[in-house]
């Protein structure tokens, strides 16, 4: 599988490339033919014999299905064949599972469901959380709608950013959340932190994340309020679990326009422990060659991915999983400097990453359960700029800011980390769990510049953590929590309250609202220059309405955050800096209304502002934009077996500034500042699944076709400015558009819903 298609590689596709794709696709067309159909119809009904509307009826591992009406009836056509699984899924009900055979004749299926746990009806605290994989909340969005959204090119953080309160950010990595910086969130994986979950930065142009959302059996993303078993993130937490055991032992191959990939996948025969590998390369230099870029790559872009894991079922209840991955890319690329046209900047990158996470859960009793996992990590960068001339030679200029752009950084940071988690479960659905964490931080910086400055830090950072499930009623719960937080490095400590609490309104909806506070450690450029600094603060209040069925979902989210303590770097680095964001979220998903379609909306409205680094007093931050939206549509033609998606994301201009110090009046100024032009991006993607499996369902294929940014506009997302302020140059994708095409082939399971965008 590919995790690894950057986003540098957009490119403003020539004539050569538009009549390739387009032919391309024509013949995905032109080879769909008409397949055998069975009809699949009857009534959904529960235990006494009651309709049961707004249900899920489909065929396990397909497209196929469709949606109980107002009687609880229901009728979809396959062009499925052979033994096949028939689910059922509802709000408030058991799942169902019945395999039939499909063999071209219509069939009455009338399914009865039982009523699910009283936990199903009962209120749910949701405040600042979109949940995936957790029965209580149903689904908001699965690892096959993250590969399927059109934009999001198979990266986790770039689906996510088709949610509420997230920005359109395309010159730096990271989930930029409700006013805050890319570094304000975390992402952690079976419940610890990832330290490197994007890949190394690259200047002016955003780096997507390391990992397949295929990894991920769970997710849920937290724009705020979230719980107290995590922390150190101002904004907030994106909170990804993984998969157990897969269905069956499997294989994969695939090739396409910038690469290859391969994986395999074995199941014992007593279905209790698995092991896999994969492996996966990109080269982008065929690519660029048909794809004008506005940087010159003089060392094309490559990446190498591997990974393997293993999973093990302990005992009924008991699961130990590991996974371990290996990542390498390099890449140089020319820019013009911005303080002399006639001069260049020649950057390059060489990283290697590795990532190893084991973890275990168990029930102790029918009570108690624990959860133990750790894992480590190791990143390297090896960084360098020249300054050269037109001929590409290097140049030494004896002055700033020429003399600042010949270096050299190796950058190298550990991260250990061990958490344990005890719960016990209460009569009901009350619960408390308890805890402690433990990271240690290793990071070793070298920068050969004019100053040659050598920086080891090491953080031994501790915390404890409780928090209680209070189940008044079905209809009132509350979530109560805390954290005790300590850095050895800042030897600082502080005290983390979180409160939640929910009111059910009517059968499906419900209201919520959560305070927090939240605190987190400055960052590594910083520490350098002083390890005197204590932590930022922010302060969250959220109230949240929401109604959920399992065919559509409406939630409306109101926030308020304080920030307090943020770093200034002038004069001198303190913890001076303050702020507030405040706004309004909409998200309407709908799986209903028109037949065969999939969409949600997405709106949010930011005001913000904070006075933090160098900024010369409060104002809203670079990377924020008062109005975002986003549309995502999903079509399924079952007939055709064609996936047809789309997305189309805005977002007002985002401010920019050019701040520099005035030497006369002793302090940072304001020497420009505007706003960018509107955000607009259309991206479509078309998955063709042929049926070029054998009768023993053994053989499975998918073809893929993506363009990002159909309509080639033009993207200004910042501006840089020179060291006087006279020259400004936008910033912008190294190109408008990508393209993608390839084909994947799966073997012994079908894992098209897999391959359809792991390599979008």
């Amino acid at each position: 599988m590919v995790y690894i298609v950057n986003q540098f590689i957009f490119g403003k596709t020539t004539a050569l490339i538009r009549s390739s794709l387009l032919l391309t696709l024509l013949i995905f067309l032109s080879c769909l033919g008409a397949a055998a159909q069975t009809t699949i119809s009857g009534k959904l009904t529960d235990t006494r014999g009651r309709a049961i509307p707004n249900a899920s009826i489909s065929i396990k591992d397909s497209y196929d299905g469709a949606t109980s009406d107002s009687t609880g009836h229901y009728r979809f056509v396959t062009s499925e064949t052979g033994a096949r699984m028939v689910t059922v899924s509802c709000i408030g009900y058991n799942p169902y599972e019945k395999e039939i055979t499909l063999n071209n004749q219509q069939i009455d299926l009338n399914i009865q469901v039982r009523e699910a746990a009283n936990e199903l009806k009962a209120v749910v605290v949701t405040a600042g959380s979109f949940e995936a994989s957790d029965s209580k909340r149903t689904t908001v969005l699965t690892s096959l709608d993250i590969v399927t959204t059109a934009s999001a090119n198979a990266d986790v953080t770039a689906a996510l950013r088709t949610l509420p309160g997230t920005q359109q950010i395309g010159e730096k990595e990271g989930l930029f959340i409700r006013g805050g910086s890319g570094e304000e969130a975390r992402v952690f994986i079976d419940g610890t932190l990832v330290n490197n979950f994007f890949y190394s930065p690259v200047p002016d142009i955003a780096q997507r994340g390391r990992f397949s959302p295929f990894l991920f059996k769970g997710t849920i993303f937290s724009s705020g309020g979230y719980s107290a078993l995590y922390g150190q993130a101002l904004s907030g937490a994106l909170i990804l679990e993984t998969i157990d055991l897969p269905e069956k032992t499997s294989a994969n191959i695939g090739i396409h326009s910038v690469g290859g990939t391969a994986g395999y996948q074995h199941l014992n025969k007593k279905k209790n422990a698995s092991w896999g590998v994969n492996y996966a390369y990109t080269n982008l230099w065929a690519y660029f060659q048909l794809v004008k870029q506005r940087v010159d790559y003089f060392r094309v872009p490559e990446f190498q991915y591997a990974d393997g894991n293993f999973r093990i079922k302990t005992s009924k209840t008991g699961m130990l999983k590991g996974y371990a991955t290996f990542q390498g890319n390099q890449l140089g690329l020319r820019s013009t400097d911005v303080d002399s046209l006639a001069l260049k900047n020649a950057f390059t990158l060489k990283n290697h990453n590795i990532y190893f996470n084991l973890s275990w859960k168990e029930s102790l009793s029918r009570s108690w359960r624990i959860y133990i996992g750790s894992s480590y990590s190791t990143n390297k960068d090896n960084y360098s700029n020249e300054l050269q001339n037109q001929d590409n030679e290097r140049q030494e200029i004896d002055e700033i800011p020429y003399s600042l752009k010949n270096y050299t950084a190796v950058l190298k940071g550990n991260l250990t980390t061990l958490k344990t988690v005890l719960e016990h479960r209460f009569r009901g659905l009350s619960a408390i769990r308890f805890g402690g964490e433990y990271l240690y931080f290793h990071d070793d910086m070298s920068f050969a510049d004019t100053l040659g400055r050598h920086n080891v830090m090491n953080d031994r950072f501790t915390a404890a953590f409780a928090e209680t499930d209070i189940y008044i009623t079905n209809n009132l719960a509350a979530k109560l929590g805390t954290r005790f937080e300590h850095s050895s490095l800042l030897d600082r400590s502080n005290i983390v309250p979180r409160l939640s609490i929910a009111y059910k309104l009517g059968s499906l909806g419900q209201a919520s609202f959560a305070y927090g506070l939240f605190f987190q450690k400055p960052e590594k450029n910083q520490l350098i220059v002083s390890q005197t600094l204590g932590y930022a603060k922010a302060s969250h209040y959220i109230f949240n309405l929401q109604k959920v069925t399992s065919v559509n979902t409406l939630r409306i989210e109101a926030f308020y955050k304080k920030y307090d303590d943020l770093v200034k770097t002038y004069p001198g680095l303190n913890n001076s800096g303050y702020g507030y964001a405040k706004g309004v979220e909409l998200f309407w998903r709908d799986k209903k209304t028109f037949k065969g379609v999939d969409y949600w909306v997405s709106y949010s409205f930011l005001d913000t502002k904070r006075d933090y680094l160098n900024y010369p007093y409060s104002i809203q931050p670079n990377f924020a934009a008062n109005h975002t939206a986003s549309l995502v549509i999903k079509k399924l033609i079952t007939k055709w077996k064609t996936n047809i998606n789309g997305s189309y994301s805005f977002a007002t201009g985002r401010p920019y500034y050019d701040i520099a110090y005035n030497s006369g009046a002793s302090k940072f100024e304001m020497r420009d500042n505007g706003k960018t032009s509107t955000y607009n991006n259309l991206s479509i993607s078309i998955n063709y699944l042929p049926s070029l499996s054998k009768p023993d369902g053994k053989f499975f294929t998918v073809w893929v076709l993506s363009v990002n940014n159909v309509l080639n506009q033009k993207q200004v997302y910042n501006y840089n400015y020179s060291y006087n302020g006279l020259i400004k140059t936008p910033v912008q994708p190294p190109a408008n558009q990508f393209f993608f095409i390839g084909c994947f082939i799966s073997f012994g399971i079908d894992r098209t819903d897999d391959v359809i965008n792991n390599n979008l």
